[in-house]
């Protein structure tokens, strides 16, 4: 799962450590999670700030076994 978080000053950016202030939500590896509408709106509805469609690009995270 991926970090998203939304700072003090309203921007929105990725976590990669999951220690960054602010108010956070969390999307998961699957691809249908990760499309750029659904993700903005996902974002959107988690913290309360508009991200446009494909504003955030997530990388693809591999799960170990």
């Amino acid at each position: 799962m991926t970090r998203i978080v939304r700072g003090s000053n309203g921007t929105v950016a990725v976590d990669p450590t999951g220690k960054a202030a602010g108010r956070g939500t969390y999307v998961c590896d699957d691809p249908a999670c990760r499309e750029p509408a659904q993700l903005a709106a996902s974002i959107q509805r988690a913290l309360s700030v508009h991200v446009a469609p494909g504003a955030l690009e997530l990388e693809e995270t591999h799960a170990t076994p």
